[in-house]
C-alpha cells in the first residue's frame, strides 16, 4: 500500500469567511468523511437575538480522516479546501499519527468546557508535574497538569505536536504522579 491509498488524519485549511453558510467541514461530513474541528461556544447577536452557537476555534483548521486517492478529487471540487504542507518539502502534506489525534479526540469530547492553545501560547511556566489519569472518561491519559494561577480546577494538558493544545478538567481523585 502507497502512501496515497492509505488512511491516515491529514491537516486542512478552509479560506472560506467565517460566516460562510455551508464551510468544507460540513461538506466533507455529508460526504461521509471523518473530520474533526476543535470547536468553541460564541454568543452572537442576530437581529436583535442573542444566539449561542459553536464556531471553529482556529478558523481555517480541520483535520480530516482518509486517504489522498479518496481526498484528492473533492480537493479539487471545492477551490477553498487546501492540504497543509510540510515546510522545506515537494507538496507533502502535513498529518497526524492515529493514536495521537484519536487521544486528543477523546479528550476533547471527555470535557464540556475544553480550553484551547496554540503552541506559542504554551510557556514553560504553565507546564506543572507529570501526572498519569487513574480511571474516569481519560484512564491512561499521561501528561502534565496545567498550572493557572488563582484557578482552584486541576487541568491535563493534552498537545497535538506542533498544531494545537487542549486543557481538559480532571478530578482530583483520578490524579496520579509520575
Amino acid at each position: 500500500m502507497n502512501d496515497d491509498e492509505k488512511v491516515q488524519w491529514f491537516v486542512m485549511r478552509d479560506l472560506k469567511r467565517r460566516n460562510a453558510k455551508l464551510p468544507a467541514y460540513k461538506q466533507l461530513a455529508d460526504k461521509g468523511i471523518k473530520v474533526f474541528v476543535p470547536m468553541k461556544w460564541h454568543t452572537i447577536k442576530r437581529k436583535g437575538i442573542v444566539i449561542r452557537e459553536e464556531i471553529p476555534v482556529i478558523q481555517d483548521l480541520l483535520f480530516v480522516y482518509a486517504s489522498r486517492l479518496h481526498l484528492d478529487p473533492i480537493v479539487e471540487k471545492i477551490p477553498t479546501l487546501q492540504y497543509r504542507w510540510l515546510r522545506n518539502t515537494f507538496r507533502k502534506p502535513m498529518t497526524v499519527l492515529d493514536l495521537e489525534m484519536e487521544k486528543f479526540i477523546s479528550a476533547v469530547s471527555s470535557s464540556k468546557s475544553p480550553q484551547y492553545y496554540l503552541p506559542e501560547e504554551i510557556t514553560p511556566q504553565m507546564y506543572g508535574r507529570k501526572i498519569r489519569i487513574v480511571g474516569g472518561n481519560l484512564d491512561g491519559y499521561e501528561g502534565y497538569l496545567l498550572t493557572t494561577r488563582g484557578s482552584k480546577v486541576k487541568r491535563l494538558l493534552v498537545e497535538l505536536e506542533n498544531y494545537l493544545a487542549v486543557s481538559v478538567e480532571v478530578l482530583p481523585e483520578f490524579i496520579q504522579l509520575i
